[in-house]
C-alpha cells in the first residue's frame, strides 16, 4: 500500500511536489515535476497496485460561480485560522472543462470517490486546514511568498513546518522523514538565500503533508471530515478539534512561541558552530591532559529543523513540551564522549566537573534501576566553561554558553543507537512491541554485565602489568616504541589506568627530544622522583593515565626544560600552570 501526495500547480511550467510513503509512514520518494507526463512517470511504480492518492488541487467542479459547498463548509470552520479554501467554478478557465486534478486521476486510472473501497483511488486534500488540524495551530503558518513577506520569515515558517513534520514520528499514524531526500530538502532551506529556491520545496513540503493526510484518513477515519460530496466536489482533511481556538490579531497579541523561538534559533545556530567547535576541542584536550583513555568525543551543533521539531512537540495533554524553547531545548550544542568501560565515565564526569561548571548532571542508568529496570544508560551533563577559564584568552567563543554532554561506553552507546535506528527510525509491528521491548530489556541487561566483566577484564590485566597493543617499533627508530613504554609504564604506576594508544606514541617523541632512547635511561631518569609528593602536589580529582603520570613526572625533573620542548609549543600554558603546582617546597627540580 502506498500513499501518495501531489501538490498540484496550476499549470505545466510551475513544480508541481510528489512524495510517497508506504504503509509504515517512511518517506520513500520527495520530488518535483512540471509536465502531466512527468508525474504520471514519477509515479508510475506507486500506483501500480493499492494507493491512495491525495491531490491538493480541485478534483471536481460543478458550480458555474462562487464556491463550491465543499469550500463554503471547510471555510466555516477553518477561515478563522486563515485556512480558508479559495473559490473554485467553472467560470474559471482553469475548471471550464477537466480540471487538472482530475485530469491526472483518470491518467492513473485511480477512482475519484471519496467513499469508494476500491484499491486504486485519489481524494481532494487541502494541506493548510490539515496543518492546522494536525498540530493545533492557532492560525497557518506563513511560509507562502506573498507581497509584504521576508526571505527571513518565509524559510524560518517553513522549517517550522518541517519540524512539525518530523515530531511526528511520535504520531498514530506515523511519520518517518529521516532520509536522505528529506534532509536534502532541510539543508536547501536552511542555505537558501532567495525566495525562489525556497518555493521548489515548499512544494515538496506541502506534498509530504498531503501525503500523510491520505494515510490518516485511510488510518483514521473517525477523525476525518469530508467536506462536500462527490456529486458537487469535495475536501477531505483531519478533523478540526473542537477545543481549538484561533489565534488572536493584534500588535499587543503574543505571536506564537514555537514560530518565534525557531524563526531566533534560525538566526542564532551559524554562530553556535564555532561554539560546538570550541567545547570539543576544550573537552578532548582536557581528557588529553587528565590522560583519560576514551574512544572518541564528538559533537554536533543543532540543526534548525531538529530544534523545531522539538520546539513544536506536545505531551499526550496537547500541551509543548517545551514552553520556553530557546531556554528549554539545552542540547542546542551537544557533545558525546564514548569510553571503554564503565569505570570511565564516572572519570569524565568526575574531570569535567573539576575542570568546568557542571550546571546538571542525569545519570540515566541510575534513574532506570530506581526503575526496576534495564534501558538506556548514559551520563547526561549540561556544562558551562567555569570560573577559572571564563576570563583567559582564546575562550571567547564559550562565555556565556552552555553545552550539553552524553558520556556513555562503546557499549551503551551501540545499544542506545541500535534501540533508537529500530524503534524511532525503524518499524515494529503492534504485535510485536511486547516482544521486542522485552528483548531490548534483555538486551540491556547482558550489556551491563558486558560491561562489567570489561572492567574486571581491565582491572586484572592493569594489576598484572600489561598495556594496550601498540604498533611494533621499526629496527632503526632510536624512540622507545610505544609497546614497551605501555608495559613499562604499567609497572612503574600500578594505580594508572591504560592511555590512549597514541599517546604512548606521543610522548615517546617527547622523551626523545629529552635525549632518552632506552627503558633503563628513562628509569634512571625517574629514581628520584617523589611521587607521593607529586601526587600531593597534583591533587588529581580524577585517575590519571600513566602516560599523564609520566608526563608529570618529566616536568618534575626537567622543569622549564620540559616546557619548551618543541613537542609541548600547543600546550606550554597548560604546563606552566601545573609547573608553578609542582614547585611549591619541592626541592632538586632542573
Amino acid at each position: 500500500m502506498y500513499y501518495v501526495g501531489v501538490d498540484l500547480a496550476w499549470g505545466e511550467r510551475k513544480p508541481t511536489g510528489l512524495a510517497v510513503l508506504d504503509e509504515s509512514g517512511h518517506l520513500l520518494h520527495v520530488s518535483a515535476a512540471t509536465t502531466d507526463d512527468s508525474i504520471a512517470e514519477a509515479l508510475a511504480t506507486y500506483v501500480e497496485g493499492e494507493c491512495l492518492v491525495a491531490i491538493d488541487a480541485p478534483l471536481i467542479v460543478t458550480n458555474p460561480t462562487g464556491n463550491r459547498p465543499a469550500e463554503a463548509a471547510l471555510n466555516k470552520d477553518f477561515a478563522r485560522f486563515d485556512a480558508g479554501a479559495h473559490p473554485s467554478n467553472t467560470g474559471k478557465p482553469e475548471f471550464a472543462e477537466q480540471p487538472r486534478g482530475a485530469r491526472i486521476a483518470a491518467r492513473l486510472k485511480l477512482d475519484m470517490d471519496p467513499r469508494s473501497g476500491r484499491a486504486r483511488r485519489a481524494i481532494e486534500v487541502y494541506p493548510h486546514p490539515a496543518t492546522v488540524a494536525l498540530f493545533r495551530l492557532g492560525r497557518t503558518l506563513k511560509y507562502k511568498n506573498k507581497p509584504g513577506r521576508s526571505l527571513v520569515q518565509l524559510r524560518s515558517e517553513l522549517l517550522v513546518l518541517m519540524g512539525l513534520l518530523e515530531s511526528l514520528t511520535r504520531a498514530d499514524p506515523r511519520l518517518l522523514v529521516d532520509g536522505e531526500p528529506w534532509q536534502s530538502l532541510r539543508t536547501t532551506v536552511e542555505n537558501a538565500e532567495r525566495k525562489s529556491e525556497l518555493r521548489v520545496v515548499e512544494d515538496q513540503v506541502d506534498a509530504v503533508v498531503c501525503a500523510y493526510v491520505a494515510m490518516f484518513a485511510d488510518r483514521e477515519p473517525a477523525r476525518t471530515t469530508t467536506y462536500g460530496d462527490f456529486a458537487t466536489g469535495y475536501i477531505v482533511t483531519p478533523s478540526l478539534p473542537e477545543d481549538l481556538t484561533p489565534t488572536p490579531r493584534g500588535p499587543r497579541v503574543p505571536r506564537d512561541k514555537v514560530g518565534d523561538a525557531v524563526r531566533e534559533y534560525a538566526a542564532l545556530q551559524p554562530k553556535l558552530k564555532p561554539v560546538t567547535r570550541d567545547f570539543m576541542r576544550l573537552v578532548t584536550a582536557v581528557l588529553d591532559e587528565a590522560g583519560i583513555n576514551y574512544l572518541s568525543v564528538t559533537g554536533r551543533t543543532k540543526s534548525v529543523a531538529s530544534f523545531a521539531a522539538k520546539a513544536a512537540a506536545t505531551g499526550a495533554d496537547g500541551r509543548l513540551e517545551h514552553p520556553d524553547p530557546l531556554h528549554d531545548i539545552t542540547d542546542q550544542v551537544g557533545l558525546r564522549v564514548i569510553t571503554y568501560v564503565h569505570a570511565d565515565v564516572q572519570a569524565v564526569v568526575d574531570l569535567l566537573g573539576d575542570q568546568m561548571t557542571v550546571l546538571e548532571d542525569r545519570d540515566m542508568g541510575q534513574e532506570a534501576v530506581s526503575e526496576g529496570r534495564f534501558g538506556y544508560a548514559s551520563r547526561h551533563l549540561l556544562i558551562s566553561l567555569g570560573e577559572e577559564r571564563a576570563d583567559q584568552p582564546g575562550y571567547e567563543t564559550l562565555r556565556g554558553r552552555q553545552a550539553s554532554v552524553q558520556i556513555r561506553t562503546v557499549l551503551q552507546h551501540a545499544w542506545a543507537e541500535f534501540e533508537h535506528e529500530v524503534r524511532y527510525k525503524g518499524t515494529i509491528p503492534e504485535e510485536h512491541v511486547s516482544d521486542f521491548d522485552r528483548r531490548f530489556t534483555l538486551a540491556a541487561g547482558l550489556l551491563e554485565l558486558a560491561d562489567r566483566e570489561f572492567s574486571t577484564i581491565r582491572d586484572r590485566l592493569r594489576s598484572a602489568g600489561a598495556g594496550p597493543a601498540a604498533e611494533p617499533a621499526i629496527d632503526d627508530d632510536p624512540r622507545i616504541s610505544p609497546r614497551e613504554l605501555a608495559a613499562f609504564l604499567a609497572g612503574q604506576y600500578l594505580d594508572a589506568g591504560w592511555s590512549r594508544t597514541e599517546h604512548y606514541a606521543w610522548i615517546s617523541d617527547l622523551l626523545l627530544e629529552l635525549g632518552i632512547t632506552s627503558l633503563t635511561e628513562l628509569g634512571e631518569v625517574l629514581r628520584p622522583v617523589d611521587a607521593e609528593a607529586l601526587t600531593a602536589r597534583m591533587a588529581y580529582r580524577y585517575p590519571p593515565g600513566a602516560v599523564r603520570r609520566l608526563d608529570d613526572a618529566l616536568l618534575w625533573v626537567y622543569g622549564d626544560t620540559y616546557v619548551d620542548l618543541r613537542g609541548n609549543a600547543e600546550r606550554t600554558d597548560a604546563l606552566r600552570g601545573r609547573l608553578e603546582r609542582l614547585r611549591q617546597d619541592v626541592p632538586g627540580s632542573r
